[in-house]
């Protein structure tokens, strides 16, 4: 069904989808840029193969509510851009995967400006890139999903909220060790972000969380782990952008570690202990 109703700009009803397995590239670009469309069908499937709804939505502006999926097991790319650009979207589907593949969520809600809860996300075994952009530039999300891998895989969160402007708290991450890329950029230009609790004890490589608080609130709270040390992580000048953009680059602190400003609480078994840098 590849591309079969791609920009089909007065479709406002879409059939069933009930096939129980989706193979690589069965409905990529299938409703591509309908804007007609305010809903989208549930996909009952219960396996997505490579690309199987790569860009399936990406660019109906004007859908509302999205059927939820019901695919336990992932391939490469399967989500990739899905909803990308669906800027009215206020209802995300279900996401029940607990089988990861890599970037298999990769920008899945990307500018959906109107999305304020995100789905949860039930997956413990990450992938590579699995949630790489997943909620890009939503403006509007306020509530995070759970985090619930202590297992991570490399840049598996990486630039996951970036630029979610309106998220104030950030889901807990319990992973003891973190792996290279795991939370680059992950809330970078959250700016009203104001509490993280992060319980790593190996912090990685400073990958690991580069620029992961960049321009989030100038005070908050950050809840570490008993026994970690976050000194060894620091900041560094740079610029963010793309260079050959019309926009360039612009010069930015990256925060590797504890923005300077909030209040550090250590997380122990006793109790909680605070200090503030």
């Amino acid at each position: 069904y590849s591309q079969m109703f791609q920009a089909c700009n007065s479709l406002t009803s879409v059939p069933a989808l009930t096939a129980n397995r989706v193979d690589k590239l069965g409905y990529r670009w299938m409703f591509q840029n309908c804007m007609g469309l305010t809903s989208s069908p549930a996909i009952l499937a219960t396996s997505l193969g490579e690309d199987a709804c790569y860009e399936m939505f990406k660019g109906c502006s004007n859908l509302e509510t999205a059927g939820d999926l019901s695919a336990t097991a992932l391939e490469a790319y399967a989500c990739e851009y899905m909803f990308s650009g669906c800027t009215a979207l206020t209802k995300a589907p279900e996401l029940p995967a607990t089988t990861l593949a890599e970037q298999c969520y990769q920008r899945m809600f990307e500018e959906c400006h109107s999305l304020v809860t995100a789905p949860e996300l039930p997956a413990t075994n990450l992938a590579y890139l699995c949630y790489n952009d997943m909620f890009w530039n939503c403006i509007s999300l306020k509530n995070a999903p759970v985090l619930p891998a202590t297992k991570l895989a490399d840049y598996c969160y990486t630039m996951m909220f970036l630029g979610c402007s309106s998220l104030e708290t950030a889901p807990d991450l319990p992973a003891a060790t973190l792996t290279p890329g795991c939370y680059e950029h992950m809330f970078m230009n959250c700016s009203k972000l104001n509490y993280v609790k992060c319980l790593a004890t190996d912090l990685g490589d400073e990958s690991s969380t580069d620029g992961w608080l960049t321009n989030v609130a100038a005070t908050g709270t950050f809840v570490q782990a008993e026994g970690a040390d976050w000194t060894t992580k620091g900041t560094t000048e740079g610029t963010w952008g793309d260079p050959d953009s019309s926009e360039g680059t612009i010069p930015v602190t990256f925060i590797h570690g504890i923005p300077a400003g909030w209040t550090v609480l250590t997380d122990t078994a006793t109790g909680v202990d605070a200090r503030h840098l």
